[in-house]
């Protein structure tokens, strides 16, 4: 049976979408090490507070409008300088944490390493928002339309199988090493898949000249979209309170299972593979039934799996529900939740941003759910740290964590059933790769400005010798 063409291998035109998928696959070891699970586990260790931690894992967020910012660099630099800027300086700083790791491993933990960790993943995520600013027009310009979809279906897959490598290799690492030369591996493993991932962003086409970006009209027609009625309004006000309520679970839940639970790490990355596991498994029931059945009823069936969530753990925490089987369902239904939301809201935004204003309403929700789920990450970082300081978290402030969460996705599924899905059926679902496993990768990709246009004749030529 002869093999299937495949375009991107045979097109000459083409040769540099490879890259493309590798960088996406190093990338993906980057992200899921330095601001995922093992970030929370390593500050724990290093002696972190819960305010401590949770201004660590807001930064991701609250930087992500600094893409916004960035995009009037693209003129001058191009797609591909300012995306090798903003992931080259990242790389080096990774550096960091390899070194706070095996400086406590033989001298033990000080008090400054916790605050050395968050100034290093600071500078990450500043100069991961600057160089993001450029990704998704940049390869919207190289990849044309015609393979597009194509190219972003593969790259989630290869996406999804890289992302439960790197769980599998950090639980692995937890289960074989001490904790400190675990978290060397695996911050080493993450440097290097930076630097990979710069060395195949290296490789690709530079891309037309970008289009320069009127920071006049944004910043003249960002209140507009807040003060004006409108469908657009009214969900971006849903999401808002969807992010704060939502954002800030995975990252205690973590936290208190390794301070307060007495869980070891292994069976805390082990747990986290179990959301993953209900992420992909959210995602393959879908499938193609969102474009019969339309967005809302996911987006309000995602919200009635997080009060379950919200349920479990206020039983849980009040004594009842003492079970490790229960709380690897909580992750699953987790998992689910966060994906029906994240599938469901790529096909209701599109419905809701239109116009000649689509590109700034996609930015400005991209920039206010990011700032929404951090600044609520950072403040309750602070409200649930433990009344002697250290590590640890204050069990009525956990619990207050659950009933918010409680209150507002039953806040948010009534705002969503007042009125009917808008029934824009030309309009097309919105292809943000990486969302499915990671949902906050959502609002990173919606914050930039540049224009997403389809590109030009030569706009995939063979990479120019550098």
């Amino acid at each position: 049976m002869p093999a299937r063409p495949d375009p991107f291998r045979d097109d000459p035109a083409l040769a540099h979408v490879p890259g493309c998928l590798r960088f996406s696959a190093f990338n993906t070891a980057t992200w899921q090490i330095a601001l995922g699970t093992s970030l929370v586990l390593f500050a724990e260790q290093l002696g972190a507070t819960a305010g401590q931690v949770g201004l660590l894992t807001s930064l991701v967020l609250l930087l992500t409008p600094l893409q916004v910012l960035a995009t009037v660099l693209l003129p001058r630099l191009g797609y591909r300088r300012l995306m090798l800027s903003g992931w080259g300086i990242r790389s080096l700083v990774l550096f960091v944490p390899v070194a706070l790791a095996a400086v406590a491993w033989r001298g033990g933990v000080h008090p400054w390493m916790a605050d050395v960790l968050v100034g290093a993943i600071f500078l990450f995520c500043f100069f991961r928002a600057v160089g993001l600013a450029a990704l998704l027009p940049w390869f919207y310009a190289i990849i044309p339309s015609a393979v597009r979809g194509r190219y972003f279906a593969r790259e989630s897959g290869l996406i999804g199988v890289a992302s439960v490598g790197v769980l599998v290799l950090c639980t692995a690492t937890y289960a074989f090493l001490p904790v400190y030369p675990a978290l060397m591996v695996q911050y080493a493993a993450a440097m290097t898949g930076s630097v990979a991932s710069w060395l195949a962003l290296r490789r690709l086409p530079a891309g037309p000249p970008p289009a320069a970006t009127s920071f006049r009209s944004v910043l003249g027609g960002t209140p507009r979209l807040f003060t004006v009625p409108s469908a657009y309004r009214r969900y971006l006000l849903v999401s808002l309170v969807y992010w704060a309520v939502s954002a800030p679970v995975p990252v205690f839940v973590a936290y208190y299972l390794k301070a307060q639970a007495g869980y070891a790490a292994v069976w805390v990355m082990a747990l986290e593979l179990v959301r993953y596991v209900g992420m992909v498994a959210s995602a393959r029931l879908i499938g193609h039934k969102i474009d019969r059945a339309g967005a809302r009823p996911y987006l309000l069936g995602a919200l009635v799996l997080y009060v379950g969530v919200a349920v479990f753990w206020l039983l849980r925490l009040r004594g009842h529900l003492d079970s490790g089987f229960g709380v690897a369902a909580a992750y699953l239904t987790y998992g689910l939740a966060s994906t029906g939301w994240s599938v469901g809201n790529s096909h209701y935004l599109p419905k809701v941003a239109t116009g000649v204003e689509h590109t700034l309403m996609l930015a400005v929700y991209g920039a206010a759910t990011a700032l929404a789920g951090g600044t609520a990450t950072l403040a309750w970082g602070w409200a649930l740290r433990a009344s002697g300081g250290g590590t640890g978290i204050d069990r009525g402030g956990f619990e207050a964590l659950f009933g918010s969460l409680l209150l507002g996705a039953g806040l948010t599924s009534w705002l969503l059933s007042r009125r009917p899905e808008p029934g824009a059926d030309a309009a097309e679902p919105l292809i943000i790769h990486n969302t499915l496993l990671r949902p906050w990768q959502a609002a990173a990709y919606l914050a930039s400005l540049g224009e997403i246009v389809p590109p030009i004749p030569d706009a995939a030529k063979e990479p120019r010798a550098t």
